[in-house]
C-alpha cells in the first residue's frame, strides 16, 4: 500500500513567540478552551509515554483536571504503566488534535497525588466506573471477556445498597512539566513550534525550527 500522497493542507492560524501567553499552563488552557468550541472527540485525551528497561510505550489516557501544579490522570498502580513510572518517574504526554491542526507535547516527571486527591475525584465517578476500578487488573492476561462481566454483576449485587469504597490499588498521577511544546500546522509544511522550558525556576520560551 502506497501512501505516500496522502497530504493536508494546513491552513489554521499562526503561533509567534509573541502571541503566546508567558505561562504555559495558561497557554494549554487558551488551547484547550478552542479544542472544546471546535467539539472535538475526546479533546482530553492524551497519549501517555513511559520506559520500561529502555523499551518506550505508549497508550491512550485522559486527562481530568489540570493547574499550575501540573496535569493529573487516573489509573490502576499495578498496571504497565504505573510499574514503568515506579521504575522511572520521566514521561512525557502527548495532544494530538488534529482537526485544529495542533498538537501539544509535554515532558516532565509523574508523582502520585495524594489518597485524600484520589478519593475525592473515585466519588465524583459514576457508579459504573467506580465499579470498572475494582473489577480491572489492568494490564493482566484474562481468559475472556465474560470473567469481567459476570465479575461485574456481582460487584452490582454487592454495592447496591452502600458506597463503593475507594481501591487501594487505584489513584492519580499528576504529571509537573519541565517542558511544553505548541504545535500549530501552517502551509508548505513549515510549521509554527514554541517550546517552553522550566529553567533556573523560570519558563523560558523559544522558537523551533519545523
Amino acid at each position: 500500500m502506497n501512501i505516500s500522497e496522502l497530504r493536508k493542507k494546513y491552513k489554521h492560524a499562526t503561533l509567534t513567540k509573541h502571541s503566546v501567553h508567558p505561562n504555559p499552563v495558561e497557554q494549554f488552557e487558551q488551547w484547550f478552551n478552542e479544542a472544546l468550541k471546535a467539539e472535538l472527540l475526546e479533546p482530553n485525551a492524551m497519549v501517555l509515554s513511559t520506559v520500561d528497561n529502555d523499551q518506550p510505550t505508549q497508550r491512550t489516557v485522559l486527562l481530568k483536571y489540570f493547574d499550575e501544579e501540573g496535569f493529573v490522570f487516573f489509573t490502576n498502580y499495578k498496571s504497565n504503566k504505573s510499574q514503568h513510572i515506579l521504575a522511572n518517574d520521566s514521561v512525557s504526554i502527548l495532544f494530538p488534535w488534529y482537526v485544529v491542526k495542533r498538537q501539544v507535547a509535554i515532558t516532565g516527571r509523574a508523582q502520585k497525588i495524594s489518597p485524600v486527591e484520589s478519593a475525592k475525584y473515585f466519588l465524583s465517578r459514576p457508579f459504573g466506573s467506580q465499579l470498572g476500578a475494582w473489577i480491572s487488573h489492568q494490564s493482566r492476561v484474562i481468559s475472556s471477556r465474560s470473567l469481567l462481566e459476570n465479575k461485574l454483576e456481582e460487584m452490582k449485587r454487592k454495592f447496591s445498597k452502600r458506597k463503593i469504597p475507594v481501591p487501594e490499588f487505584w489513584g492519580g498521577y499528576r504529571i509537573i512539566p519541565n517542558s511544553m511544546e505548541f504545535w500549530q500546522g501552517r502551509p508548505n509544511r513549515l510549521h509554527d513550534r514554541i517550546i517552553y522550558q522550566w529553567i533556573q525556576n523560570n519558563w523560558k520560551i523559544s522558537v523551533l525550527s519545523p
